[in-house]
């Protein structure tokens, strides 16, 4: 337990911390935002290049966790944006971040740390091909929704033109495209430019937990209840189920598997989920969102660990 928290202690301070310069005036609303644009079209883009040019593609292709994985995490998308728009009536924005909140998981700095305690070095494969499935499928999927949402009234044509326009400008897809096009090619970065790309990429989770913290002074949280309770409900409790009714799924399944992906679908959302709420008007609910998942994450991490000990799915 001990081990969990030294884990998940760092992040509440980093949010504490940008809680108080909030609060005491240090940084002004318009400082914070500063920073959240800062993470959003420079740290996240690095972020995204990293993990697809870190590891050869080769290694981090294991089709039955990507199946498996990929399919748990589609599934809880598909939930959570059935449940905001058919079942709720909100928009397709909103419904979009939701689903987003509900399905994509904080692999980088909680997912990894758990389960390099708890399985070894086979964490960093199952990070990366985290990272391949919610890049290359959840975090897409999410913005192209919330982003034709933006052209109601408009004829089909339009729509898709308008919807792609606005999607070639966003920084999150421009480095998705430049990881694939690096990763596929095997092309390889000049030394003083991959050195200042992974500088940005370790800024962009201490920065987003900041900024969330920031984001969290004045939070009225009158009539979020709902919102907050089905995007922390469908993270911590649906989205592990559903990976793990995906694995159950497939013949023969490996338990180092179903142990790895567990331990990642068990962690909360991913750390700049309140700066894409931001962009579509969800940012006070994906903020508190995201502040409750990181604190409830403490018991579901542990009582996942507990299970999977209890199951004998951890290797010795």
């Amino acid at each position: 337990m001990l081990e969990i928290l030294a884990i998940t202690l760092p992040i509440f301070l980093l949010i504490g911390a940008g809680f108080i310069a909030a609060r005491s005036g240090l940084m002004s609303r318009n400082n914070m935002q500063g920073v959240g644009t800062f993470v959003m079209y420079l740290a996240l883009p690095s972020l995204i290049i990293r993990a697809l040019t870190d590891h050869p593609l080769a290694e981090v292709f294991n089709p039955t966790y990507l199946l498996a994985y990929g399919l748990g995490s589609l599934a809880v998308f598909a939930i959570g944006l059935a449940l905001s728009v058919g079942l709720r009536g909100k928009g397709l924005d909103a419904g979009a971040i939701h689903a987003l909140g509900m399905s994509a998981s904080n692999s980088g700095f909680i997912g990894y740390p758990v389960a390099l305690m708890a399985i070894g070095p086979p964490a960093a494969i199952f990070m990366a091909m985290n990272m391949v499935v919610e890049t290359l499928i959840i975090i897409p999927a999410a913005l192209i929704l919330a982003e034709a949402s933006r052209q109601n009234g408009n004829g089909l044509g339009s729509v898709v033109s308008q919807t792609f326009a606005r999607l070639t400008r966003n920084p999150v897809l421009i480095g998705l495209l430049i990881g694939i096009i690096l990763a596929l090619s095997g092309l390889r970065l000049p030394g003083p430019l991959a050195k200042a790309i992974s500088m940005l990429a370790e800024a962009a989770g201490p920065a987003a937990l900041f900024t969330i913290g920031g984001m969290l002074h004045g939070l009225k949280a009158r009539g979020m209840a709902k919102d907050v309770g089905q995007v922390v409900l469908g993270k911590l409790l649906l989205h592990p189920l559903a990976v793990l009714a995906a694995f159950l799924l497939l013949p023969d399944p490996d338990p180092l598997l179903i142990a790895g992906a567990l331990l990642f679908a068990c962690a909360p959302m991913i750390s700049v989920y309140p700066l894409f709420g931001k962009q579509y008007g969800q940012g006070d609910v994906s903020a508190a969102a995201m502040m409750a998942s990181t604190l409830a994450s403490f018991v579901t991490i542990s009582l996942t660990v507990w299970l999977l000990t209890h199951f004998d799915l951890l290797p010795v």
